[in-house]
């Protein structure tokens, strides 16, 4: 079973928070691929972005546009708190302005440096989905109208221009197969069909859950898949003793090398959930229990 144990307010999506989604073309050179650009080329990647989100929602030409000329892993953008989003909203808030027309604010790498907070993590290298983030900012009136048009119209129609696509390939030295807008909202969409398809999806209501509503706890008690349950920003998972384990998921049965197997494979399932969870910036801890997990969790 999935459930939740409280109710809290959700924690909102960044208004008009998305990424220029580049899917590669699958090849044994991934993990070497360039990710992030120099400052001197950053603006002409991000004025192509904010020029093609014009063409999706007319008043985003009236937003500023913030760009970070990097690309990362979808793990790197879907954690608690959108850090990667609420890092590029505060740069944007505290970049100079000149007069009262819109901007495009594009953060590119000096000497091949980011900022500590914008640095993608070269332990996430290798993916044939990597992402550009950015954020829309200026009005709230005209903030409200473009995040409705993106969240309603960008997962179907939000293609990049061809002359974008061409533009992140050579910045980043990327084969791009087809290069497309999503908002934080379609991300998330994608990512659970993604886990679902690897068999993770008893696993992707506790992401979504420290994602959108960090404050309500959740529990996941569902045989033959560990247990764990997320609360005060933290994943709980149970630390079965083979017992416990056996009374769980295998009540009745006596035969010593299948029980061993099988409790092998657990154990392996729980650091598959650990890692994951860990990528997402989910911190894990272990509870032991020596009984029901809910009792203990």
């Amino acid at each position: 079973m999935t459930r939740p144990d409280a109710h809290s307010a959700p924690t909102p999506l960044p208004p008009c928070a998305g990424a220029l989604a580049l899917e590669l073309s699958p090849g044994d050179g991934l993990a070497g691929i360039g990710d992030r650009v120099e400052q001197d080329a950053a603006g002409a990647i991000g004025a192509l972005i904010a020029r093609d989100l014009a063409a999706q929602a007319a008043d985003a030409a009236l937003l500023d546009c913030t760009v970070v000329a990097a690309n990362y892993d979808p793990v790197e953008l879907l954690r608690p708190g959108w850090p990667l989003h609420a890092t590029l909203a505060a740069l944007a808030a505290h970049a100079p302005r000149a007069g009262a027309q819109p901007r495009v604010i594009a953060f590119g790498a000096r000497d091949g440096h980011l900022p500590g907070a914008l640095a993608p993590d070269p332990a996430f290298r290798g993916g044939v989905l990597r992402l550009v983030p950015f954020v829309l900012s200026g009005a709230s009136e005209s903030l409200a109208r473009v995040d409705a048009r993106l969240e309603s119209d960008l997962m179907e129609r939000g293609m990049a221009a061809a002359d974008t696509a061409l533009a992140a390939q050579a910045a980043f030295g990327l084969q791009v197969e087809h290069a497309r807008y999503l908002t934080l909202r379609d991300l998330c969409a994608m990512t659970a069909l993604q886990y679902g398809h690897a068999g993770l999806d008893t696993l992707w209501p506790v992401i979504e859950g420290a994602l959108f509503a960090p404050g309500r706890a959740t529990l996941v008690d569902t045989p033959p898949e560990p247990a764990l349950r997320y609360a005060d920003g933290m994943a709980h998972m149970a630390l079965l003793s083979p017992r416990a384990w056996r009374e769980r998921d295998c009540p009745g049965q006596d035969d010593a090398d299948w029980l061993a197997r099988r409790f092998a494979q657990f154990e392996a399932r729980q650091r598959q959930w650990a890692s994951v969870l860990d990528a997402h910036a989910i911190p894990v801890t272990f509870v032991q229990c020596n009984g029901a997990p809910a009792d203990a969790l």
